[in-house]
């Protein structure tokens, strides 16, 4: 075997990365558990702020191997919300109401058209809304500029009355875009205090959306609020350490007298008289030592415990992150707050400064501005900001404000010459500048110690109140924790039956050598999980569908190759020349195979989203890992193998057969092709009788993401009636269509309504949650309790819709061209084109079919993904028969001698058949598995892939193959 020193070097470094990587998982929730158990009380309940006091007092210390437990937290394997439990939101920024703002509150009625008609338009078109709004302006109104009405003081400097309409829309573009920036900026900093492990923000490509993805959440309509409620900038003058330092030492009694006696409750200290100078506090707080590095060094020394909780940083005070919660904690304290001003509110800035004991100090500035007071200057007067450079080439931010701010700006910066005013967004400080002088004309420059994307990050902050960016939540689901636990136990269960199912048909068939694809399929496996932690990619329900399923299509390259081998042992080839060149002959059909399927999972990956994704993620790092191990790891253990029994003597024995296979498809010699006819009156038909189903039943029982409204998922603690259930809340939901089926088990149903689904709102949320509750009042004996919840807007629903439908159509192209690439032939491209669609329109047919009995699937983008995964599986399939004739008539076949070709392309089948029957069983078997224990979330897909596994390779057979005869030219011989 050549470069067999590079495989099992690559092997063991692979090996190596994978172990180092999952090792992170194993830390991760072992510490986990040290939380839980540590937050757990004696009546057994978890108290989630104790659990979180635990997670933050280690979040930046050193905890494995010297990684901090955020770092082991952000190495370990991630589980999406469908098996962690969370919330997952599409935010969309409102183009709508900043155009308006930009046109100045424009009343122009054209204008007005224009948004009303961009708006209707936006339902059923991929295009951009300034896209929409620009067409509709010109055809409603051809001899009017956008400058006429984008020209006025909101845009001063930027669009003039003699602006072309270019100009202009890139104006509106940027601003758009800059808005659409900054919403994402300010939730990923609320995102950042929130509290939740992992994360995931991101803006999806070319839309005004940002999908975001908080695991663990378990207050979802906190969250919500969270996400959607508008930015609030602030300008707030600050107390200095002197003038509060007294109100600190004060606190440092307090702390040293609890120090000494923590079980004695420490009695109120009276409120001190106020100490301007505070020497005593400026002795005790020394401002931290920096490194080389600039870090700030932890502090050792023994000290009071003023100074062991607070430390000095320039004009203010700072406290490590661990020591966050506790300071919040004092200073909630009424004896606390009383030894302070009653207007002063402290707040923290939004970063923190790193420390060389891997922890972060957070500056604490103390605002002038009592809990509820408005601030004296809002974020609504910024006109513009931009990042900037002063005149010794330092990065600087300028700042404008229009005449209300300007006139507030100037006599708030002349009160406080000398003095730092905070700008706070959201509750957080950005930064505090010293004030050089009275700033009039509402022109303004911040200055110091800034790198250029501080500058820029700050200048986004004080945008964020220019222009009003409404956000709406378009998307939303939450997931329970029970309802992610279950769906864990339904995911590995699946995994280990479909493991267990295909070791043993392997061993079945191949006996001996079938242990060695067998452990090729274990590396296969470790890979996949070592890879996914590496990457930093999350495990989602689909995603573990996806390792069952390449479970099953990895066999394919094992079946392949000793298929190979078993021939080249026919035709009297000793035992390792058969090997290798089984592998030799066997790789073209397997890289193309895997090749056209990965090209599947990259659309996946492009237009799917939140599990699709993970789904299609999953399947190319299977599909890769399971050629890797399949063509190489398996070679070196079937060679080692082979000379394990060559040395023994025994090198008849090892024949890759048993009694079970022995004698199977051998010398098989079926026309295929003569019964052609037969097989397309069948397939048609079987088409025709679908179509004609699903027609009359009225479409497709489609989901929640493809028709939008709100679905929601009740556990009793017995079974209920879904007639009942239904019955009971059709009033509630207003007449509205509502849809209630089992899900799971009898004691879960899954209720879905269409109420309110126009309304994208919050308060639309709780009044369809208070209408199912008060629906549901009639089976309160059978406690129920919402464990899951979604939400898709009218306008999302069409455009995934539309996303399902041009991801179809864009993996048809890319495999066409790839074939015709292969195989250089139009007639192969067409052939196994012609057969996708075929595969695809026989599994739409049978949802039709199989709900006259009773058997009801939604079609929803996991079902979408199952379509396409057919369509990689079938296509895979497929091209092992066209690689077989293409080995039997050259690269370049005469496709007009048709009975050369109907002979060549019979015997291709024949000799491909115990192959493709090989496949089709390993994988038929693990989507029985999933269609049984994956449960209804996973229903639909593995459905599909039942009846697309069959048809698939009947298809390959009866549909592909006949069509390459076909579309022959001629029936003679050329010249």
């Amino acid at each position: 075997m050549r470069y067999k020193s590079a495989i099992i070097w690559l092997s063991t470094i692979i090996s190596a990365l994978c172990i180092f990587f999952l090792s992170f998982t194993w830390k991760s929730n072992q510490l986990k558990e040290q939380a839980i158990k540590y937050a757990t009380a004696a009546d057994g309940k978890v108290d989630a702020a104790k659990r979180l006091h635990f997670i933050d007092s280690l979040w930046k210390q050193p905890v494995y191997i010297g990684y901090t437990l955020q770092e082991v937290t952000q190495y370990a394997l991630q589980k999406g919300l469908d098996l962690e439990g969370g919330l997952h939101a599409v935010l969309e920024v409102s183009p709508v109401e900043i155009l308006r703002a930009l046109s100045g509150q424009s009343n122009d009625p054209n204008f007005e058209k224009a948004l009303a008609e961009a708006s209707a338009a936006q339902a059923t078109s991929t295009s951009s809304f300034n896209e929409l709004f620009y067409d509709a302006f010109a055809r409603i109104a051809p001899k009017q500029t956008l400058a006429s009405v984008f020209s006025n003081s909101v845009n001063r400097g930027k669009i003039s009355s003699t602006s072309t309409d270019t100009q202009v829309k890139r104006v509106i573009d940027a601003e758009i875009d800059g808005a659409v920036d900054r919403v994402y900026k300010i939730i990923q900093a609320r995102i950042d205090k929130f509290g939740v492990a992992n994360p995931n923000i991101q803006r999806l490509p070319g839309s005004n959306r940002i999908q975001v993805e908080l695991p663990g959440v378990e207050n979802p309509e906190r969250a919500r609020k969270l996400l959607s409620g508008a930015a609030k900038l602030e300008f707030v003058e600050c107390y200095e350490l002197n003038e509060y330092g007294a109100g600190l030492n004060a606190l440092g009694a307090i702390l040293d007298r609890e120090a000494k006696a923590p079980k004695v409750a420490a009695a109120p200290a009276a409120s001190p008289a106020k100490d301007t100078t505070s020497n005593a506090l400026a002795s005790q707080l020394a401002a931290p030592a920096k490194d080389s590095a600039g870090k700030a060094k932890a502090d050792t020394s023994a000290g009071s415990a003023l100074t062991k909780l607070f430390i000095q940083t320039g004009n203010g005070i700072g406290v490590y992150v661990k020591d966050t919660a506790r300071v919040n904690a004092l200073f909630r304290r009424a004896d606390v707050r009383g030894f302070f001003p009653a207007n002063l509110k402290f707040a923290w800035a939004a970063k923190g400064i790193p420390a060389t004991n891997g922890d972060e100090i957070l500056s604490l500035e103390a605002l002038k501005q009592a809990e509820g007071q408005k601030a004296p200057l809002e974020g609504d007067v910024i006109t513009d900001a931009a990042q900037d450079f002063d005149q010794t080439g330092r990065a600087e931010v300028t700042m404008s404000m229009n005449g209300t701010g300007a006139r507030i700006w100037k006599n708030l910066t002349g009160a406080n010459i000398g003095r730092r005013i905070a700008i706070v967004l959201d509750g957080y400080i950005y930064s505090a500048p010293v004030i050089n002088g009275e700033i009039p004309g509402g022109r303004s420059s911040i200055s110091g110690s800034f790198t250029v994307e501080e500058a820029k990050d700050l200048a986004n902050v004080l945008k964020a109140g220019k222009l009003p960016a409404p956000t709406r939540i378009v998307e939303d689901a939450f997931v329970g924790p029970s309802l992610g636990a279950e769906a864990i136990n339904q995911g590995y269960m699946s995994m280990l039956l479909g493991l267990v199912l295909v070791i043993v048909f392997m061993v079945g068939y191949y006996g001996t050598p079938g242990w060695m694809a067998n452990l090729a399929l274990f590396f296969n496996v470790f890979f996949i999980a070592g890879v996914l932690v590496q990457i930093q990619a999350a495990l989602t329900l689909p995603g573990i569908a996806g390792i069952v399923l390449t479970l099953g299509m990895a066999v394919d390259a094992n079946v392949l190759i000793n298929e190979r081998i078993r021939e080249e042992l026919r035709s009297g080839k000793g035992l390792l020349d058969a090997i290798n060149m089984g592998y030799e002959k066997a790789l073209s059909a397997i890289l193309d195979g895997n090749i056209t399927t990965i090209l599947i999972g990259i659309i996946l990956i492009i237009f799917g989203s939140g599990s699709v994704k993970g789904f299609g993620v999953t399947l190319c790092i299977g599909l890769v890992t399971s050629v890797f191990s399949a063509v190489y790891i398996s070679h070196l253990l079937v060679n080692w193998m082979a000379k394990r029994a060559i040395k023994a003597g025994k090198e008849k024995e090892m024949t890759f057969e048993t009694f079970i296979s022995r004698d199977l498809f051998k010398g098989m010699n079926f026309d295929f092709i003569g019964k052609r006819k037969y097989s397309y009156w069948f397939s048609w038909s079987l088409i025709a009788i679908g179509a004609i189903v699903v027609f009359m039943q009225g479409g497709f029982n489609l989901g929640v993401d493809f028709k939008g409204g709100r679905s929601y998922v009740i556990e009793f603690n017995q079974a209920v009636s879904t007639e009942k259930v239904k019955a009971a809340l059709v009033d509630d939901f207003g007449g509205k269509g509502v849809e209630v089926k089992t899900f799971n088990s009898d004691t879960k149903l899954k209720v879905t309504t269409s109420y309110l689904v126009e309304d994208e709102s919050i308060t639309a949320n709780n009044t369809v949650r208070t209408a199912l509750e008060t629906g549901l009042k009639d089976f309160a004996s059978a406690a129920p309790k919402v464990v899951s919840e979604s939400k898709v807007g009218a306008t999302v629903a069409d455009d995934i819709l539309m996303q399902s439908f041009v991801s179809i159509f864009y993996a048809l192209i890319a495999i066409f061209i790839y074939i015709l690439i292969r195989f250089r032939k139009w007639q192969y491209s067409l052939g196994g084109i012609v057969a996708l669609l075929h595969d695809t329109f026989v599994v739409l047919g049978m949802v039709g079919i199989v709900r006259l009995f009773g058997f009801e699937l939604e079609v929803d983008q996991v079902f979408i993904a199952a379509v396409l995964t057919v369509i990689g599986y079938s296509i895979n399939d497929t091209v092992v028969v066209f690689d077989r004739i293409r080995e039997e008539i050259g690269i370049n076949p005469d496709l007009g001698n048709k009975q050369l070709m109907i002979k060549t392309i019979n015997e291709s089948i024949n000799h491909t058949m115990s192959r493709t029957v090989m496949t089709a069983t390993t994988v038929f078997l693990v989507v029985t598995v999933l269609l049984i224990f994956g449960g209804d979330v996973l229903r639909g897909f593995s459905f599909a892939m039942f009846i697309g596994v069959v048809f698939g390779a009947y298809s390959s057979i009866f549909v592909a193959a006949p069509i390459v005869i076909d579309l022959a030219t001629s029936s003679k011989p050329k010249k």
